[in-house]
């Protein structure tokens, strides 16, 4: 209270409300891989445009055609963050984090030693000093082992940070080969990560090396010229193989896309709704069609690395057929959408706490401390995203001597703040049961 010199009336407000939490971003994903250019930077973008300018375009392939025989030689694209962009915000997607590890000039296909050996420009470090990421995605084409090697890194990253999720691409052939890798590892880290198969097969076009792309003509005198010296002379052959070329399927591992689709569901429907049962855009086929057995396996193993499906459906498209995490055998950790809610109410708690650092340990704060976390779980439960027919069955906040801290650690400068969640889970199992009745007239 200040101190009164001169008679008077004096205005003072007093704040009664509690401070508020502001929920932190929910899906903000930092993309790791290589660039036209920028290596060895970070980077957020909120376009595709942007990106453009920041890191520039796909790197140009080299194709082949005889369009005598027909017979076209297409290449396998290794370079894909480019053509991930293009999926993640035709998805959807929102802002974002590029990390560039090397340019396509650096080496002649992506390499795990970028990622995973401790470079000078290490991605993770990086990615430790940036606070809003909260996937973990890795785009490009790699071997099986070194790409669930780098995607072990991810995991580790994330389990290291506390608030993030990564999205692993898994081959429809090699179930088996990603669960038994030692690099995914063991554990309750795995519950941060989620795995999805098959392949996508996109409707984007491959870049196309004019110069070094040849096409063989003239039935009667085979002659090669470059795409680049068929467009010099105007001629019709020229738009007939840059169209063969541009045709040809682009495939892609779906984390790309599911990203966009993470952002768009969090905006939509908020990050405690699974992120599944959706059409995916800029998709035109899937690289397998599994039977019924084989999505039981995928769904439910012993190893709890549950493999989410991506199925196309008559009449409803390529949708994504699957919610679990990489620890489907835990019955707290199961759903994806379960562990991004409380990652993200841990992190927003947290925050918000910040500034009650230094404040007194004593009941004046603890009741602010409380009162600000129960209008923040309350906000939670009326938008849907707690279970319970009243707040009281849906989340719990303690925090006091004697029912959390004990004398001993107000004497140590610990305040201790218990939250209680009853987060909703997806109805991933729909029963219906019919029977016969009896007729009674």
């Amino acid at each position: 209270m200040p101190e009164y010199k001169t008679p008077g009336v004096y205005v003072e407000e007093v704040s009664t409300l509690p401070s508020s939490i502001a929920q932190v971003e929910t899906a903000i994903p930092a993309f790791i891989g290589y660039t036209a250019t920028g290596a060895g930077t970070v980077s957020k973008i909120g376009s595709m445009k942007e990106y453009e300018l920041a890191f520039g375009g796909p790197k140009a392939e080299t194709f082949t055609w005889d369009s005598n025989t027909g017979n076209l030689t297409a290449p396998t694209v290794s370079f894909r963050m480019y053509y991930a962009m293009q999926m993640y915000f035709g998805n959807g997607g929102g802002p974002c984090y590029i990390v560039s590890v090397g340019g396509y000039g650096t080496t002649n296909a992506p390499s795990k030693a970028e990622f995973v050996n401790n470079p000078p420009f290490n991605p993770w470090t990086e990615l430790e000093k940036e606070d809003e990421p909260t996937l973990m995605v890795v785009p490009d084409r790699f071997a099986t082992a070194d790409y669930y090697e780098i995607m072990g890194a991810a995991i580790d990253h994330c389990d290291k940070m506390g608030d993030r999720f990564a999205l692993i691409d898994v081959d429809p052939g090699g179930v088996s080969a990603f669960r038994n890798d030692p690099n995914i590892g063991t554990g309750s880290k795995l519950r941060n990560a989620a795995a999805y198969t098959p392949m996508l097969v996109s409707t984007l076009s491959i870049a196309v090396d004019q110069a070094a792309s040849m096409v063989t003509y003239n039935p009667n005198t085979p002659t090669t010229a470059s795409l680049a010296t068929l467009e010099t002379a105007n001629n019709q052959l020229y738009h007939q193989a840059l169209a063969k070329f541009q045709d040809s399927p682009l495939t892609m591992g779906p984390s790309a896309a599911l990203a966009g689709v993470y952002a768009a569901n969090d905006a939509g429907r908020g990050v405690w709704s699974a992120p599944a049962n959706i059409a995916l855009r800029q998709v035109k086929d899937v690289t397998r069609v599994f039977s019924p057995s084989e999505l039981d396996g995928l769904n439910v193993d012993a190893s709890g690395k549950a493999v989410n499906a991506i199925r196309y459906f008559a009449g409803r498209g390529i949708l994504i057929w699957g919610a679990r995490t990489l620890v489907s055998n835990d019955l707290e950790w199961r759903y994806i959408s379960v562990r991004r809610l409380f990652l993200t109410v841990e992190e927003s708690v947290q925050k918000a706490l910040n500034q009650y650092v230094f404040e007194p340990n004593n009941a004046s704060t603890w009741a602010r401390v409380k009162g600000m976390a129960e209008n923040y779980l309350n906000g939670l439960w009326r938008q849907g995203a707690l279970q319970g027919a009243a707040p009281g069955d849906s989340y719990f906040v303690q925090v006091g001597l004697g029912q959390t801290m004990t004398a001993q650690d107000v004497l140590e400068g610990r305040m201790i703040v218990r939250i209680g969640l009853a987060a909703v889970r997806p109805a991933e199992f729909i029963v219906l049961e019919f029977s016969h009745l009896m007729a009674t007239s």
